[in-house]
């Protein structure tokens, strides 16, 4: 999760602050910006209302039909604005990504994400493995025991017959060079391990912050090529500066000549409104790629109340444009964008979801008849 500006950067370090304290006690710490600050048996707050190309050219693909959320995975390939399966028709991937896997992995399993794709209509989640907090893969965390959860994420999810987003959830880290090495070696043996397999998605940076775009088109020029020589054709998707918010910057200097990429934005509805969804909107209809794997309801913060009348528009919008977009997050910690409020982690009932559930889950329910026409 996102904080913007000095203001939100301030929350976010006091909020990371109180909860190492916290989670020292708990033996884990994170949320996506900042860490867990009660046990994982925690309850959510319920609220009221409502807190990341194969061508980055200008071409927009015009396929006759119209998007899909079929179910079987295929393979997937970046035209224009468009990800398409192999009759080039559009596919919108819609999904769920899991809080931080080193302090939340009773949330990786396949019970899970299974229940979600029959309950909810998912066909995507996202693997969060933050590099930079505490536990992450290039601070103290246990690297092999890290590894062992995303493999076990990733082929849980493969066993679900969904798509899965392989995230090196840069954060606190701010520039993603600062741990180029690590994340090579670490996408060498993951693109290896999972070579073509079409379910595998690799985000290689999270969220970029106090860095340039410049400096990430770097890092991304060194990762991308160490997946590409294990997998040719997976789809790899690329942070943008300003927690995944100045999609611009990539739009005026994209990554050339390395096929099937899409640059990530992220927005939290009860902070982010017209002005931000309004350049996602310019930038695909541009022929720009645009990923949202990450959004919530609340603030960027990841807490606070839900905004359902934003958020609609936010989805309505990437449903038009068929924009694929992942909600933030599977956790049960005490904020607005967990989407459960028991401990429950197999086969969670309405009793056991946030508000931010129950509204996602209402409207992929609702949507489902037009995303699978």
């Amino acid at each position: 999760m996102r904080h913007t500006g000095q203001a939100g950067l301030a929350a976010r370090v006091a909020r990371i602050a109180m909860a190492l304290a916290i989670g020292m006690a708990v033996g884990m710490t994170g949320a996506c910006g900042s860490e867990p600050e009660t046990p994982s048996t925690a309850t959510n707050q319920p609220a009221a209302s409502e807190e990341k190309s194969a061508n980055s050219g200008k071409q927009s693909a015009e396929p006759s039909e119209q998007p899909t959320n079929s179910a079987t995975v295929v393979p997937l390939h970046v035209k224009g604005a468009k990800l398409l399966d192999e009759q080039n028709h559009p596919r919108q991937l819609r999904g769920v990504s899991t809080h931080g896997i080193a302090w939340f992995p009773q949330y990786v399993n396949a019970e899970l994400f299974g229940n979600l794709k029959r309950e909810w209509g998912i066909n995507t989640v996202r693997l969060a493995m933050y590099t930079g907090e505490e536990g992450g893969y290039t601070t103290n965390g246990n690297k092999e025991e890290l590894r062992k959860l995303v493999h076990q994420g990733v082929d849980a999810a493969i066993k679900q017959d969904l798509y899965v987003i392989v995230d090196w959830h840069t954060l606190s880290d701010n520039n993603p060079l600062a741990s180029v090495d690590a994340a090579k070696r670490f996408f060498d043996e993951m693109s290896h391990d999972y070579a073509g397999k079409p379910n595998v998605i690799y985000e290689i940076c999270n969220e970029p912050n106090g860095t340039t775009w410049a400096q990430v088109k770097q890092y991304a020029e060194q990762i991308i090529p160490v997946i590409r020589a294990n997998d040719k054709n997976a789809l790899i998707l690329v942070g943008t500066p300003n927690w995944c918010q100045n999609i611009g910057e990539a739009e005026a200097d994209p990554i050339t000549g390395a096929g099937n990429l899409m640059y990530t934005m992220h927005f939290y509805a009860a902070e982010h409104h017209e002005e931000l969804r309004n350049a996602m909107v310019s930038a695909v209809e541009n022929g720009f790629p645009v990923f949202v794997s990450e959004f919530g309801l609340t603030q960027a913060s990841g807490d606070g109340a839900i905004d359902t009348a934003s958020a609609q528009a936010w989805l309505n919008a990437m449903d038009e444009h068929d924009i694929s977009y992942v909600i933030w997050n599977l956790s049960n910690k005490n904020e607005g964008s967990a989407l459960f409020v028991t401990g429950e982690t197999r086969n969670p009932q309405t009793s056991d979801l946030s508000a931010e559930a129950k509204w996602y889950r209402g409207y992929l329910k609702q949507h489902a008849t037009e995303a699978n026409r």
